[in-house]
């Protein structure tokens, strides 16, 4: 596994970041931010990072709860049989914001991307999860001119009354865009997922939405209990297919 662990300097302190490279191979290849789900660094995120990795990236994978101070690595079995995850997760997830991992955070990464030797070309591509997603979306639209392709991947709030809502940045972005979102997901409703089609598509933002049929939210990662194979492995069909289109 061709995995570094390095740590990079923010506006707000010194953010944790794991790194991938292809096992095979100097590069120079592409980079991809990947911004985590809700539950933080843990194995299941480290794998899907050198599983992207070896399509022919740079990956970095942030911790975006760096601003919370040190804290335990989170069991999702733990959390969830916890009985209240907001609980759980909310000092965590409040650290951060869209504006903090997405615009301020990324200004950091894009530099520390531009300082590898074994990065290829400008065009960077995101894809985030559950809370990544809005940040995923949020970085296509600041920074329009690197990010070339951006994903989002059973993520919540893309379409809301809040200041920081991504969908606001729609007029911004120029990379293409793909959001997957769950059949069953209350962060997520159709209606939310209509409103974010609609102001990509008065954008003329290259783009798809899909909701994936019977999905919860979080299907994607193979350690929570609602991890559904088929679609997750659509997911990285659908991902890779994105990145091999806007980043070779």
């Amino acid at each position: 596994m061709a995995q570094e662990e390095t740590s990079i300097r923010t506006r707000d302190g010194d953010c944790r970041t794991f790194v991938f490279t292809p096992d095979d191979g100097a590069g120079p290849w592409p980079a991809v931010i990947f911004y985590m789900d809700g539950l933080a660094i843990r194995p299941t995120l480290l794998k899907m990072g050198q599983r992207m990795a070896d399509a022919g990236y740079v990956v970095l994978l942030p911790d975006l709860f760096y601003r919370a101070g040190p804290y335990e690595p989170l069991d999702p079995k733990a959390v969830f049989g916890s009985g209240d995850v907001r609980k759980a997760l909310g000092p965590l997830i409040s650290s951060t914001d869209n504006r903090k991992a997405g615009v301020e955070d990324t200004e950091a990464f894009l530099a520390y991307i531009d300082s590898r030797a074994d990065v290829k070309g400008k065009k960077v591509g995101t894809t985030g999860y559950c809370m990544g997603g809005a940040i995923s979306l949020t970085a296509a639209g600041t920074y329009p001119d690197r990010i070339a392709a951006a994903a989002s991947f059973h993520g919540g709030n893309l379409a809301t009354d809040s200041e920081l809502s991504p969908h606001l940045l729609a007029p911004k972005m120029k990379g293409r865009i793909y959001v997957a979102g769950a059949d069953k997901d209350g962060s997520y409703p159709l209606a939310m997922a209509a409103q974010l089609e609609t102001a990509l598509t008065d954008a003329h933002v290259k783009h798809r939405c899909e909701i994936y049929p019977d999905a919860l939210h979080g299907w994607t990662m193979e350690d929570f209990p609602v991890y559904d194979r088929p679609a997750a492995e659509r997911h990285w069909d659908e991902l890779l297919a994105l990145y091999a289109a806007e980043l070779h």
